[in-house]
């Protein structure tokens, strides 16, 4: 453990004995941050993989710059499914400790692989996809596409919990039993599946029950025919011994008897209940025929609507993946952030970041992404912003003043707290006669550094033009 000030090695003491500062509270964070991270590793190895996320977001609240959490994170991630999420940990990883890191191996194995790289984004294209087909109420189409995200990333949690959620709305409590078994195999400690598994026991339990004391009442009896008569006996009943001239004149009698009831009493009575159930069946099958039609017209319809939804779908499709397509901008970030991490080439960077914020509304799309957006900016911005001021300050001596604004422009965002290039923006606005801006900038100049040299220059400024005003 190293001091957070000076960077030396601390002692057991509670400062440090190279800068002397107090590490006491510092060394219980870094301890709390080193329990929460051995906890989710335990918790990773029996595959409680929930358990693990949480644990290991403990530990990076804490202490954010905890790599072997944070690269153990993204492994969790990737293990179900979550690779986006995996990727923004990793690369997160490798801005707090660039080298020795092993998470540029994990990241180089993505990029190194473009079929694997193909196949994290059809697989949250398609589950958003099916997300959209929930929204819609097109559940059977849901269903499909959450078949082939499977088939594409068997792991993906998500998706496994989601197609249970539709086999339980439909009722199909074994399917959603067996879905749910796969997501507790990958992740035995999710609550939701947990949950799922709950109510899917509870109304396959009553089934199980029946179906037991079916095949139990079943066992306990005997069943044989005699003539047109079925006997039911019990198992146990033991038969009773008879004599042979006896037994041979009962079946005698059993079976004359047996034929005058079949032909007074059982005949009329089987010709009527055929007659019957013959009339049953032509009502049951005109019903059946009724009904039929209803539901053809009821799955035109349903045709209809499916392919209204398709073209919308295939319109929305169209703005996600088209050439200007947000998904198409998004992977811009990327490549920006691997350009960097490969290259460390600043300029690159910046035209992707650029061609980023253009594209894209950043405050829109999600923290992951624009955590990753503000990591990036924060690495290459001081040197950029440098280079920009360098710009705006040659164009200033060549009275260029046009182009120094922009310069000076792009080098206040890349840094902005950059006090001098703020103060030379200003004064390019006021070389370029234009008092609205030089203004504002001045006193944006006075706010942000209010005790510094700059700030002193700038309310000069605003003194002499208030008073050559007042002239």
């Amino acid at each position: 453990m190293v001091c957070y000030q000076c960077g030396c090695q601390l002692s057991e003491q509670d400062y440090c004995t190279s800068c002397g500062a107090d590490v006491s509270l510092y060394k219980k964070i870094i301890c709390l941050s080193n329990h929460y991270y051995n906890e989710g590793l335990e918790k990773a190895k029996v595959r409680d993989l929930t358990g693990a996320i949480d644990s290991l977001e403990h530990s990076l609240k804490y202490y954010s710059r905890n790599v072997e959490a944070r690269n153990l994170l993204g492994l969790v991630y990737y293990e179900i499914g979550e690779s986006t999420e995996a990727m923004s940990e990793w690369i997160l990883s490798m801005n707090v400790e660039p080298k020795k890191n092993i998470a540029s191996d994990y990241i180089q194995r993505i990029q190194n692989n473009p079929s694997r790289y193909d196949v994290i984004r059809q697989t949250m294209k398609k589950f958003n996809q099916a997300l959209s087909y929930c929204q819609q109420g097109s559940k059977d189409l849901a269903v499909i596409q959450l078949k082939k995200v499977l088939s594409l990333s068997p792991r993906f949690i998500k998706a496994h919990l989601l197609l249970a959620l539709l086999h339980i709305d439909n009722e199909d409590w074994e399917k959603a039993r067996r879905e749910l078994n796969k997501t507790l195999a990958i992740d035995r400690g999710n609550t939701q599946a947990l949950l799922y598994m709950q109510e899917v026991d509870k109304m396959l339990a009553p089934d199980d029950i029946e179906k037991n004391d079916k095949k139990r009442k079943k066992e306990e009896t005997v069943r044989y025919q005699s003539d047109n008569e079925v006997i039911i006996q019990p198992a146990n009943l033991a038969e009773g011994t008879r004599g042979g001239l006896a037994t041979v004149l009962n079946v005698f009698i059993g079976l004359v008897l047996g034929a005058a009831a079949m032909y007074f009493l059982v005949l009329p009575a089987n010709r009527k209940a055929a007659q019957d159930e013959a009339q049953e069946r032509v009502e049951s099958i005109a019903g059946q025929l009724d009904s039929k039609t209803n539901q053809i017209q009821q799955l035109e319809n349903q045709v209809k609507a499916l392919e209204a939804a398709k073209a919308q779908l295939e319109e929305n499709l169209d703005v996600y993946e088209g050439n200007e397509g947000k998904l198409k901008e998004m992977d811009q970030l990327f490549v920006a952030a691997s350009t960097y991490l490969s290259t460390k080439d600043v300029s690159q960077t910046a035209e992707r970041l650029d061609h980023v914020r253009e594209t894209i509304k950043i405050e829109e799309t999600s923290e992951e992404f624009q955590s990753l957006y503000n990591s990036l900016l924060a690495l290459i911005g001081p040197e950029l912003a440098q280079t920009y001021r360098d710009s705006g300050y040659v164009s200033f001596r060549n009275k260029d003043y046009g182009s120094a604004i922009e310069s000076y422009s792009k080098a206040v965002y890349y840094d902005p707290n950059n006090a001098d290039a703020l103060l030379e923006l200003g004064d390019a606005y006021r070389m370029n006669e234009d008092s609205v801006n030089a203004v504002t900038i001045y006193n944006r100049v006075i706010e942000l550094f209010p005790e510094s040299d700059t700030a002193r220059r700038a309310k000069q400024w605003l003194h002499d033009y208030s008073e050559g005003d007042t002239e």
